[in-house]
């Protein structure tokens, strides 16, 4: 055998251990690579929705008189109507869930959770409870009974939850939170059960 052909293999030999390195490094780097998050996914496509809500809620009230600071309880309670018919129109096809996805609604539950966990559960439940309406029967775009005060949505609650942007709260029903349009004083969406049981 030739020293050049020793030499060769060597190289040959030296260059598939290098490889084989390389690649080990590059399958432990990715291995310690964090996968995506899928709350964060969950979240940004949920501000994605109730953005695009907003976006919407704002354009169409534009198109309706601005309301003054001596405006009438009849002119305030008229604008209302008048908003809130314009965006059912709009969200004619609107169902359970196009905001509050199925994903979204699996996380609140288990945010409610931890919320409920790591607070005093039954003075957080009866904060809620304290003027909650019970089980009502709820509709996209329905109009949030007059009758019916808002629930109290306490800190502890609230700092779990993702931001909501302007024009949009978030409220409870019995033991549904729903999303209100304060404005148009309408149900955008809302997740059943939110609450964790007593």
């Amino acid at each position: 055998m030739s020293r050049f052909a020793g030499g060769s293999r060597r190289i040959v030999l030296l260059a598939s251990l290098a490889s084989g390195w390389l690649g080990f490094v590059a399958v432990a780097a990715y291995a310690q690579t964090p996968p995506v998050n899928a709350n964060a996914r969950t979240i940004a496509d949920f501000r994605t929705r109730v953005d695009a809500y907003a976006a919407l809620h704002k354009k169409l009230e534009a198109t309706l008189p601005a309301l003054s600071k001596e405006s009438t309880p009849q002119q305030i309670v008229g604008h209302q109507d008048n908003l809130a018919g314009l965006i059912a129109k709009e969200r004619i096809r609107a169902k359970q869930g196009d905001l509050f996805t199925p994903a979204m609604q699996t996380m609140i539950r288990e945010l409610m959770k931890q919320a409920f966990a790591h607070g005093d559960a039954k003075l957080l439940r009866a904060s809620i409870m304290d003027e909650n309406p019970g089980p009502v029967k709820l509709t996209i775009n329905g109009k949030y009974p007059d009758t019916v005060p808002l629930t109290t949505m306490p800190t502890e609650v609230l700092k779990g939850l993702p931001p909501l942007p302007e024009g949009l709260e978030y409220r409870f029903i019995g033991e549904t939170l729903i999303l209100l349009d304060p404005h148009a004083h309408i149900i955008a969406d809302f997740v059943p059960n939110a609450l964790p049981k007593a």
